[in-house]
């Protein structure tokens, strides 16, 4: 059987533990894979690790354990084979948005001549839709048109993999709607691979065609894949009236609210509180033997 595009086997994270302290393993036995041309979003709470799995997969970071393989080859260290867009646009603030996305190009292609990296990296300019402000400089850009340059950035080098650290969570939710529209043609238009990070579920229902749900940290695992049952292409203004779509939001949801903290030995009460299954446990032997 052939192993998919990317496949990340045995993941695991531990962090030297403070003085007289354990260390703590923030994830362990992560397993998934991603196929090409696929998008993959992934959603947990906050302490799963899902950004420095993110960034041991861009090699910015490395595990303690396991391996992440792409395109038959193991990923040892920075390429451009991978792209990666941070919440934050990290734009050279003395070039212009056209002057970020041809040096990431220049880089890429250094054998080109100075014509052929503009026209090229004024494709991706026009792609998000930034024709015009090519020669402003970041601090002549709002956040959203900032973060279009990086995705711009990101994609002209027409790297193999592209991971995403929740590149719209810091933006206004017009700016972040208009910006997944671009990204949704994109994608469509350029067949990418996508890795994703999002602690928004709409957002992931909408552009992903798959879903990585993890249980809490620490020791945090890959509980499950959920596949989105939408047909492409999808539009925001109409998705909430598709098919499966509140099947696999409700499904997302309870994973977020009530099995992920089960899954971590905490069960989730009626008013909302969590206890641990230690504490719980005499209370439901009690209420047994009644």
């Amino acid at each position: 059987m052939s192993k998919p595009f990317l496949y990340v086997e045995n993941l695991k994270k531990t962090f030297p533990g403070a003085r007289g302290k354990d260390d703590l393993t923030v994830f362990e036995n992560v397993n998934f894979g991603i196929e090409k041309g696929e998008f993959v979003c992934v959603i947990g709470h906050s302490g799963c690790g899902k950004s420095t799995i993110l960034n041991v997969m861009a090699g910015l970071d490395e595990s303690s354990d396991g391996y992440v393989f792409m395109d038959g080859k193991e990923v040892q260290g920075t390429s451009l084979d991978r792209g990666v867009v941070f919440q934050n646009h990290s734009l050279l603030p003395w070039k212009s948005a056209l002057a970020n996305v041809t040096f990431a190009v220049k880089s890429k292609w250094p054998g080109w001549s100075k014509e052929k990296v503009r026209d090229h990296a004024m494709q991706y300019i026009e792609l998000v839709g930034l024709k015009g402000s090519e020669d402003k400089r970041p601090s002549q850009l709002s956040g959203g048109m900032k973060q279009r340059v990086g995705i711009a950035r990101a994609f002209a080098i027409e790297p193999k993999m592209l991971l995403m650290d929740e590149p719209f969570g810091a933006l206004d939710a017009l700016t972040r709607g208009s910006i997944q529209d671009e990204l949704l043609k994109i994608c469509a238009e350029t067949k990418q691979t996508v890795f994703m990070i999002t602690h928004d579920v709409d957002e992931a229902i909408l552009l992903s065609d798959r879903i990585l749900l993890m249980t809490n940290g620490p020791h945090a695992q890959v509980a499950e894949s959920v596949t989105v049952p939408i047909d492409r292409p999808r539009k925001r203004e109409t998705l909430v009236r598709q098919d499966g779509y509140y099947e696999t939001r409700n499904h997302l949801v309870d994973f977020l609210v009530r099995r992920s903290k089960e899954l971590q030995g905490e069960y989730v009460q009626d008013d909302g509180t969590t206890e641990t299954e230690t504490e719980t446990a005499p209370a439901r032997a009690a209420a047994g033997s009644n």
